[in-house]
């Protein structure tokens, strides 16, 4: 690594994978030298990696805590919490052409000794004030409450400064602006990181900690192998973190960027190729032999026609469930709301109970469990076909009565939440696995309802989500799955018409909403917080974007909770419900099951909703701050009303001024189509909507855990580390060699749902 002029000493020994850095301040090092201790520079201690944040100098409960909340916990994290933007200073402007009100950088000489005044009045507020000029006029510079600067500023300093301009009786003045000095006109970075803040936690503060950590050095393990490396072109991992958090140019950051999303990328291929490898084992399949005509018996019960769309995913999940290959059935069923997925569950099922086995169906909440029981039951009675339902809330006689008859076989199918993968469940004859919204459960959850119900037997499965998935993602994602798609509605569902709007609809909008309900139907508000976030509290002005995900946000967040509390304030005759992830889950099913009997007139939420009961008498969704969500994500919310017969829309709200984000809403204005919606959104924005967290939760938006890398714009880059990933895999399945030690941690980080497990 090149040692900047900063930097007396720079020290880097290697073990394995893992770089040892030792950067030392040329103070230090003049110091040692000195003072005859050059030889101890070596032997100085450094951070690793795992090390909390509450050892790290400068960081007290408080800001832990604070740091806690950025998902900050160790010295690694707080290296790995990238810039989501950067200040562009190197925009440098003349004083004559700076503009009142703006955010400006200016090279300016102080032009006067600084002045310390106290204030009028009670506060004991102070004001150091000073003149700088340049070649083309004066400015005056004033702090409050920072009387040390004094000394900063002697006369004759030359600097960058950076802050707000105001002009005020033909004076202009910059009002405490950020200050970097020239050192012998030495060009200073043209950009500096703005980073993702919390309360407690300034810009500041934290581009301070991660400045001292890089000097410091750190033993952090780096996942990209050598020759992976090397292949790919790629700058070091030294450079590209020091790069990502503080480039030199505008080609440092880019460098940086291209090394932490191969790394990301190659990291995530490997996690999905170990991921694979657990199903490798081969295990036979029931073999269901349905009576011929068993489907034709089932077309000829229902009260409506399917559509050709749902005939064509029953039949290939008749071929694959009744075939000779000998293989379980590992299918993904994909569509709209409302497109048919429960039909082709219950014709699945149905086909598991005329073979003489048992079908489990597991929904991430007991509304949506609920809501699976008394169709499915509806659907299957009519062939004598038990069901049961099994959530945690299910009283204990009755649970032990359903567990007896399951395990009796008496019990045909069973539908319910994570109550069915608790280890007192157990299955005579498990011939089926149906998880619904399948992205909501983790690998092990997934497993835990597919585990053989005999030795060498795997049920058949059949995972489905109301989220359309992008073949190209597909392909990657489920390369190991069959794929059918419902790409049509059932006749007599609604086309839900979309608006776009600002806050100058605010008024006409809430007359809408008192419309919709004094007609007798129901309407969703969705925000994208549960309360309150802090207002950044410094100065952004131009921002330099190396990604276009990268926005900040441009507007003031809306929130559940004063949402709500708002809304039934000014109208105290409306029955406003509320519920958003933080409450307990019997209260959150309590407040959606009184939605579903119109005692709440207006339910304010967060995207818990997102999946949730049938309320056909819903008529209006109210998105607010619709920029902040996936257009997939907006598509479902969509699809929760139009569900009835009565006329239905979908308000999107936003006063964002990105260009990027107005497009992604144009886009839910002009179709319908979730297939053509998911296409967009991962070109967009990427597959945030498609992806779980490892514990199970889906993501809101954002990319698969990532920090830059996108399975949307980075198609060709993902290919090659599934390449890369193959050739390494094939030489070292187990990663057991040294070399590879630093993808054995991050694979340890990066996923939660069990690869671990196959790396210990």
């Amino acid at each position: 690594m090149t040692a900047g002029s900063r930097w007396g000493i720079i020290i880097v020994l290697n073990s394995g994978n893992h770089r040892y850095i030792r950067r030392f301040p040329t103070r230090i090092r003049q110091t040692a030298e000195q003072n005859g201790y050059t030889s101890h520079i070596n032997i100085l201690s450094m951070t690793r990696y795992n090390t909390p944040v509450s050892s790290l100098p400068g960081i007290g409960t408080r800001r832990q805590a604070a740091l806690a909340r950025l998902g900050i916990f160790t010295a690694g994290g707080l290296l790995m919490h990238f810039p989501s933007a950067y200040q562009n200073r190197g925009n440098v402007k003349t004083i004559a052409e700076a503009k009142d009100g703006e955010v400006v950088s200016l090279e300016l000489t102080v032009a006067s000794t600084p002045n310390v005044v106290r204030l009028p009045g009670a506060s004991r507020r102070t004001m150091l004030k000073f003149s700088a000029v340049d070649e083309t006029g004066r400015v005056s510079v004033v702090y409050f409450n920072q009387d040390y600067l004094k000394d900063s500023f002697q006369k004759g300093t030359e600097g960058r400064f950076f802050g707000r301009l105001t002009l005020h009786n033909g004076v202009k003045t910059l009002g405490a602006p950020d200050f970097e000095p020239l050192h012998g006109r030495q060009p200073l970075r043209p950009l500096t990181p703005v980073y993702p803040l919390t309360a407690g936690i300034t810009r500041k503060l934290i581009t301070s900690l991660i400045a001292d950590l890089l000097e410091l050095g750190i033993d952090m393990p780096t996942a990209l192998p050598e020759s992976v490396r090397q292949a790919a072109g790629l700058c070091t991992f030294d450079e590209a973190l020091r790069w990502i958090h503080f480039p030199d140019t505008y080609e440092a950051l880019a460098a940086a960027r291209e090394y932490f999303i191969c790394e990301e990328l190659f990291t995530f291929a490997c996690s999905m190729k170990l991921a694979r490898r657990r199903g490798d084992i081969a295990l036979d399949a029931p073999k269901i032999i349905p009576p011929e005509g068993a489907l034709e018996r089932f077309y000829a019960s229902l009260p409506f026609a399917p559509t050709g769309a749902q005939r064509r995913s029953i039949a290939e999940i008749a071929a694959d469930m009744t075939g000779s290959s000998g293989q379980p059935m590992s299918r993904i069923l994909t569509g709209d709301v409302g497109s048919g997925k429960t039909l082709c569950a219950a014709a699945a099922a149905y086909l598991a109970v005329c073979g003489g086995f048992q079908a489990a169906v597991m929904a991430p909440t007991e509304i949506l469990a609920r809501q699976h029981y008394e169709e499915l039951s509806q659907l299957l009675s009519p062939f004598g076909i038990s069901c049961a339902l099994l959530c945690g809330a299910t009283k204990a006689s009755e649970r032990t009565s359903i567990l007896d008859s399951l395990a009796m076989g008496t019990l045909h199918v069973l539908i319910g939440t994570h109550a069915l993968i608790t280890p007192d469940v157990i299955f005579s004859r498990l011939g089926l696995a149906v998880t619904d919204e399948q992205h909501r459960f983790g690998v092990r959850q997934r497993a835990a309802l597919t585990g053989s119900p005999g030795e060498n037997e795997h049920p058949h499965v059949l995972v489905m989500s109301a989220t359309p998935i992008p073949r190209t993602l597909a392909l990657v994602l489920y390369g190991d799955m069959s794929h059918s798609v419902l790409d049509e509605m059932p006749p007599g569902r609604q086309k839900v018409d979309t608006f776009v709007v600002n806050e100058s609809y605010r008024q006409r909008l809430e007359g809408f909403i008192l419309k919709q309900v004094s007609e007798g139907h129901q309407v969703y508000i969705v925000c994208p917080a549960v309360e309150n976030e802090p207002e950044r509290d410094e100065e952004d002005g131009e921002l330099y974007f190396a990604d276009r995900r990268f926005e900040l946000p441009d507007t003031v967040l809306k929130s559940a909770v004063e949402y709500a509390a708002d809304l039934g304030e000014r109208y105290p005759k409306l029955c406003v419900g509320l519920v958003h992830g933080r409450m307990k889950s019997s209260e959150k099913e309590s407040v959606m099951s009184d939605f579903a009997a119109n005692r709440i007139h207006v339910l304010v939420s967060t995207t818990v909703i997102e999946v949730g009961v049938n309320v056909p008498n819903a008529t209006l969704m109210v998105i607010e701050n619709a920029e902040r969500f996936g257009l997939s994500q907006l598509h479902q919310l969509r699809g929760r009303v139009g569900r009835g017969g009565a006329k239905s829309w979908c308000i999107l709200v936003s006063d964002t001024r990105s260009e990027n984000a107005k497009k992604r809403l144009a886009v839910m204005k002009e179709t319908n189509d979730g297939n053509v919606i998911a296409e967009r959104d991962l070109e967009l924005r990427g597959p945030g909507d498609f992806l779980p967290l490892g514990t199970g939760r889906a993501r809101q938006h954002g990319d698969a855990g990532f920090r830059l890398a996108s399975l949307g714009s980075d198609m060709s880059q993902l290919k090659a580390a599934f390449a890369h990933a193959d050739e390494l895999l094939s030489c070292d399945p187990s990663l057991e060699k040294e070399e590879h030690r630093g993808l054995r941690e991050a694979l340890k980080r990066f996923d939660k749902s069990g690869i671990a497990a196959m790396l210990n």
